[in-house]
């Protein structure tokens, strides 16, 4: 996990596209910074230090506060994964440098996972409490990312292209993406890029998640208003608006995946990476994984490592606390028990950060249910009925605690298999 995190470093990422950023950077009469998300510091920093001339306008907007910001740039506080007052004052801001980019000038924007939250500005009528009221209810009902950002684009001023829109400019945007498939209008709700959803796509979403009477008035009266188009939508592909805009994904989970399997095969092991994204329910992803180790684990190999990578759903019915990856961790618990091989599974969100906890994810194998029992706790079951994998993970001491890593490319499982006799 340690290997993976290293090899998806933000400032490294955001190195590679350096180059795209200079050039443009270099015929400009001056140009301007909005770095938001959670790898928004190292992001600026990498940036700031590779570019010759400094900006003339510069902001970071990331969870909680910051150090090593360099001088000259405006910090921002915002909110995780829910919006706060923090994310409204950085959204207005970016609004404004970005309206502040004239025509010989250019925006360069740093992003990453967390920005959608971080960085929010209100359409018009919506507030805050609408806002949060709305991310709540469609995080708790179990929408994935797609279907997420697909409501707040349509809630805001500042994503689905309407921050590039904004500046007059030249805008270069660089990404590092914690999205499946690495889509560039769902990554922090695509503020540079072209908006293929519709408000009829994000009422959809509403009717999905809940309907009437799960989510403000005011959020049902703005989508219909947009539907009947009383409100502009967000610039489509072929857009004038976004014809002097570019985006470049320049970080993703495939070069954490890649950092894990160099350090895997340093030890000694085989390593098989599963290609398709996990992704779903994560107690329904967890069985997908558990049929993988139970065929390798049959196997004569001894020590073979199993990678894969994804971002999963938890739909909350239960009172309890916890997060995608230590569910797919809790679900995995009993069954693990029974398979006749020492095997070691981790989950874990490389933001450092798991659902609405401190814990970064789990670490589960094939002796958690019994120390499980011997601590007094009930079966996993029972916590995972409660949504409450993080309380059963700390009695016994297997939570994944890193603090927040300054990067996100998503959440990553390493499986380490050690043969069929238990070692």
């Amino acid at each position: 996990m340690r290997a993976a995190l290293s090899a998806a470093d933000a400032g490294a990422c955001v190195a590679r596209g350096l180059p795209a950023v200079e050039q443009a950077v270099s015929g400009a009469r001056r140009w301007n910074l909005i770095a938001a998300g959670k790898a928004a510091v190292p992001m600026a920093v990498s940036c700031l230090a590779g570019i010759s001339r400094p900006p003339s306008l510069a902001m970071t907007v990331s969870p909680g506060s910051q150090a090593n910001v360099p001088g000259g740039v405006e910090v921002f506080a915002g909110g995780h994964p829910v919006p706060t007052a923090g994310s409204f004052a950085a959204g207005r801001r970016a609004l404004e440098i970005a309206r502040a980019t004239a025509g010989e000038d250019v925006l360069v924007v740093l992003l990453s996972g967390g920005a959608s939250a971080l960085l929010e500005y209100p359409a018009d009528g919506v507030t805050l409490d609408d806002l949060q009221a709305t991310t709540s209810r469609l995080l708790r009902a179990g929408a994935d990312i797609s279907a997420l950002n697909a409501v707040r684009k349509h809630l805001s001023a500042v994503k689905g292209g309407r921050l590039a829109s904004a500046a007059e400019g030249r805008t270069v945007a660089l990404a590092v993406s914690d999205v499946v498939g690495d889509d560039l209008a769902v990554i922090a709700s695509g503020p540079t890029v072209a908006d293929p959803t519709t408000y009829g796509d994000a009422l959809a979403v509403l009717g999905r998640f809940g309907g009437t009477g799960s989510y403000p008035r005011t959020i049902f009266e703005v989508l219909s208003e947009g539907i009947r188009g009383v409100r502009p939508d967000t610039p489509k592909p072929g857009s004038a608006e976004l014809a002097r805009a570019a985006t470049l994904v320049v970080g993703a989970q495939r070069d954490a995946l890649g950092g894990a399997r160099r350090e895997a095969l340093s030890r000694g092991y085989e390593v098989c990476l599963e290609q398709v994204p996990v992704t779903g329910e994560a107690r329904v992803a967890a069985q997908s994984l558990l049929d993988r180790i139970r065929s390798r684990a049959a196997a004569p190999r001894f020590r073979t490592c199993l990678l894969s990578g994804g971002e999963t759903t938890v739909t909350v019915a239960g009172t309890g606390k916890g997060g995608r990856n230590q569910e797919l961790a809790l679900a995995l618990a009993g069954p693990l028990a029974g398979i006749p091989a020492a095997v070691v599974v981790a989950s874990v969100g490389t933001d450092g950060i798991d659902g609405p906890t401190d814990a970064a994810g789990a670490i589960v194998d094939s002796t958690t249910a019994g120390r499980a029992r011997a601590a007094g706790l009930a079966d996993p079951d029972v916590f995972l009925r409660d949504n409450d994998a993080y309380a059963y993970f700390r009695a016994i001491g297997d939570l994944v605690m890193t603090g927040p890593t300054g990067t996100n490319v998503g959440d990553i499982q390493v499986v380490m298999i050690l043969g069929k006799e238990r070692q």
